[in-house]
C-alpha cells in the first residue's frame, strides 16, 4: 500500500512544458487502478486524438468550444460558457472502443477523465438544459453543484459533478468519506467505495483552496497502518487525490473556488458517510448564501 502524504495528494501542472496537457493524473503515478483524468487545452484549429481502448470516458468542456468526430459519432459546436465561472457546462460521454478527435472551434480547454469497463453504453451529449444544479449545504457551507454525470447516468462506472464554494465557505462539509463498500439488509448502498479527484480552478490567478483530507480508524489505509492526515494548498488547475478518507475544503474570502469531481469505484454512487464528530453542524443551518447559484441557472433542486 501506498503512504499519502500532503505532498503526493497533489498532482501540479508542470510549467516547465510547453504542451496541449495542463495537468495529468495516471494511475500508475498516483497508486490507485481508477481514474484516469487529464486538462488539455487546444489552440482554434488545432486537434488532439485519443482512442478509450477498455475504457469509458467523459469529456467536459471547461471553457470555449470544440467539435469530436467519432466512430461512434460527430458533435459539432459544443461548450457555451467562456470558463467555468460563466455558466453551465457541455459534456461528452464516450463508450468503450471509442477512436475520436477534438478539434477547436475557438481555444478551448477540456477535460478527460477515464475508466476501465466491460460493459457498453450508447455515446451521450450533455447540455446545458440537462444539468441538475443543487444548492446544498447552509449558511457558509453553501455550494452549488452542477450534476453532469450524477448516480443513475446510463455508464458504467464513471460519476462527475462540478462544485463551486463562495469565498468564506465551506464545502464537502461536514467531512464525509466513501472508502468502504457497505450495504443495507436490502441491498441499497449505505457507503461506496469510491476513488476521487478535485481538479481546481480558482476565479483570480493567485487565489488558493484548502483541503484536508483524513481516514477514520475503519479506512482500510488507515487499517494497515498507513493513516492519512494532511492539509494542502490546492491552487489553479492543482489535482488533489482522495484515496480514501474523509475531505472537506474551505475557500478564502474573496476568491470563488470551482473543482471538477470525478468518482469511480465499487458503484456508481455518491454514497458516503459523514464524520459523526462533525455531523451535528447540518441541523444548525439557518439560512442559504445568496451567492449561490453563481449565474443564471434554469432550476436548482
Amino acid at each position: 500500500m501506498r503512504q499519502y502524504v500532503g505532498d503526493n495528494l497533489v498532482v501540479h501542472p508542470d510549467l516547465s512544458v510547453d504542451s496541449d496537457t495542463i495537468v495529468e493524473v495516471t494511475p500508475g503515478a498516483v497508486g490507485w487502478d481508477t481514474i484516469n483524468f487529464q486538462s488539455r487545452r487546444l489552440a482554434q484549429r488545432r486537434t488532439w486524438a485519443f482512442a478509450t481502448g477498455d475504457n469509458e470516458l467523459a469529456l467536459v468542456v471547461l471553457g470555449g468550444q470544440l467539435s469530436v468526430e467519432s466512430n461512434r459519432g460527430s458533435w459539432q459546436g459544443l461548450g457555451s460558457r467562456a470558463n467555468v465561472f460563466a455558466g453551465l457546462p457541455t459534456a461528452l460521454y464516450l463508450p468503450h472502443e471509442t477512436a475520436f478527435s477534438v478539434t477547436a472551434v475557438t481555444d478551448v480547454e477540456f477535460a478527460v477523465a477515464w475508466a476501465k469497463t466491460e460493459v457498453d453504453f450508447l455515446p451521450q451529449l450533455i447540455v446545458p438544459t440537462d444539468i441538475e444544479t443543487e444548492i446544498r449545504g447552509g449558511d457558509n457551507a453553501t455550494r452549488q453543484i452542477n450534476r453532469i454525470m450524477p448516480p443513475g447516468f446510463p455508464c458504467s462506472r464513471l460519476v462527475v459533478v462540478e462544485v463551486y464554494t463562495p469565498g468564506g465557505n465551506w464545502s464537502s462539509y461536514p467531512p464525509h468519506k466513501h472508502d468502504v463498500h457497505k450495504t443495507r439488509s436490502d441491498g441499497s448502498i449505505l457507503e461506496a467505495d469510491l476513488d476521487e479527484i478535485y481538479y481546481y480552478k480558482i476565479d483570480r490567478s493567485e487565489g488558493y483552496a484548502l483541503q484536508r483530507v483524513y481516514t477514520d480508524p475503519e479506512s482500510p489505509l488507515h487499517r494497515a497502518g498507513y493513516p492519512i492526515d494532511a492539509a494542502v494548498i490546492a491552487r489553479n488547475n492543482d489535482v488533489v487525490l482522495i484515496p480514501e478518507g474523509y475531505h472537506p475544503v474551505s475557500s478564502p474570502v474573496g476568491y470563488t473556488t470551482y473543482y471538477l469531481n470525478v468518482l469511480v469505484g465499487t458503484a456508481q454512487s455518491l454514497a458516503a458517510t459523514d464524520d459523526p464528530q462533525f455531523a451535528w453542524v447540518k441541523d444548525t443551518y439557518q439560512t442559504r448564501d445568496p451567492r449561490v447559484p453563481i449565474y443564471p441557472v434554469s432550476a436548482t433542486v
